[in-house]
């Protein structure tokens, strides 16, 4: 049998964080996972363990990569700051200045930025729509193009869950004529040399851990009409987490939920927004795009997760109210589905990644990423207290 605990490094400062990591491998809380924590660009914990199986046959190794959910959204957030960067995207500007056919029915003043933020009111499918339907983008897209929004844009926010890979996507090959994973795999992935791909080469495929689905949702629980925003998000189409382990899904370019990679690769790219734009000597973004990156786009509840959120161009915002594990400051984050995260936090010059293969109950984190984000604070406050 294989070692359950982790492996790799972590300074002494970060001791009560892996022993939680490595409780949480022991009772099987987490079955397989990679964390880190990157402080002033170096990796002070940067551990992985566990198993790539339900079946605790095939070790979870330091090259190991999942399917990261949403969690994907922050590097599709990432590609179009850069392009906000180089002036090739205004986000002020109307959606229909880069991709004309979506300004068909009432979507003329949708701004980018709302796509962004989930305020745009297109944050799913018109049905019928299904699961295969995401992988061909210009089916996909082209229907999004052709539908009205939900509710008047940019009122609300609303999760845009499945979607918002397609949308921002199309915006960016418009205006490159590359694909959303294309600009992935060449402007941020390979500078950095980051092992992260929206959707998965057929080379990887061997390294890559299937994801464990969590537990069923209840059905029917909510009270809620079948036009509501969150009804009609959900099931449109109907989210299928055993989908993420086949061929079909890892060859599709969904920058909302198939990316591939670790802790070790989202932190590396994303730690662009916490080092103030610059990763080993490479520049993706300047301070001034970091500012708008952390300027408010919407406050409140979103109709589609039910909860309060602050969110900025893309990331959700540090917000006692939602987000208690992580302090007041200019912090972005977010999760995946089942329980990956990725926080940024600008002021510490911190970036926590964690990524997994068992997922928990709920939409976006869990109980193990939360546990992991408050322990790495408690030993970031130790510091500096």
């Amino acid at each position: 049998m294989q070692p359950t605990l982790s492996q790799g490094t972590s300074t002494e400062q970060f001791q009560g964080l892996r022993a939680a990591f490595d409780d949480n491998l022991e009772s099987g809380e987490d079955l397989g996972a990679s964390l880190v924590v990157n402080i002033d660009g170096e990796n002070v914990v940067d551990i992985w363990g566990g198993y790539r199986d339900v079946e605790r046959t095939q070790p979870w190794t330091d090259d190991t990569i999942v399917n990261v959910w949403s969690t994907t959204k922050t590097v599709t957030y990432l590609a179009a700051l850069m392009l906000m960067d180089a002036g090739e995207i205004d986000p002020y500007a109307p959606v229909a200045t880069y991709w004309p056919e979506f300004g068909a029915n009432g979507k003329a003043d949708i701004d980018v930025r709302h796509l962004l933020a989930h305020t745009s009111g297109v944050s799913g499918w018109d049905k019928p729509v299904t699961v295969e339907d995401m992988y061909d983008w210009d089916k996909s897209t082209s229907a999004l193009a052709a539908q009205a929004p939900w509710w008047e844009p940019g009122t609300e926010a609303g999760y845009h869950a499945q979607n918002q890979g397609h949308l921002i996507g199309e915006v960016i090959r418009r205006v490159t004529g590359r694909t959303l994973k294309q600009f992935v795999d060449d402007e941020i992935a390979g500078p950095l040399g980051a092992d992260f791909q929206i959707g998965a080469r057929e080379e990887d495929w061997g390294r890559i851990s299937d994801v464990i689905p969590p537990p069923p949702l209840e059905a029917g629980s909510t009270g809620l009409s079948s036009d509501h925003p969150m009804i009609r998000t959900f099931t449109g189409p109907m989210a299928d987490a055993n989908a993420a382990n086949t061929a079909d899904w890892r060859r599709a370019d969904m920058g909302a939920l198939n990316g591939h990679g670790n802790a070790r690769s989202v932190a590396r790219m994303l730690s662009a927004i916490s080092l103030g734009g610059e990763v080993d000597g490479v520049r993706l973004l300047s301070e001034k795009t970091i500012d708008l990156a952390f300027e408010e786009q919407s406050s409140g509840v979103d109709l589609v997760l039910n909860i309060p959120l602050r969110r900025g161009m893309g990331f959700g915002l540090a917000d006692p109210t939602t987000m208690p594990s992580v302090p007041e400051g200019r912090i972005g984050y977010w999760g995946g589905w089942g329980g990956s995260v990725i926080v940024m936090d600008r002021d510490r010059r911190v970036t926590i990644a964690y990524m997994m293969n068992k997922m928990g109950p709920g939409v976006v984190g869990s109980v193990r990423s939360d546990q992991y984000l408050r322990e790495a604070y408690r030993a970031l406050d130790a510091v500096d207290g």
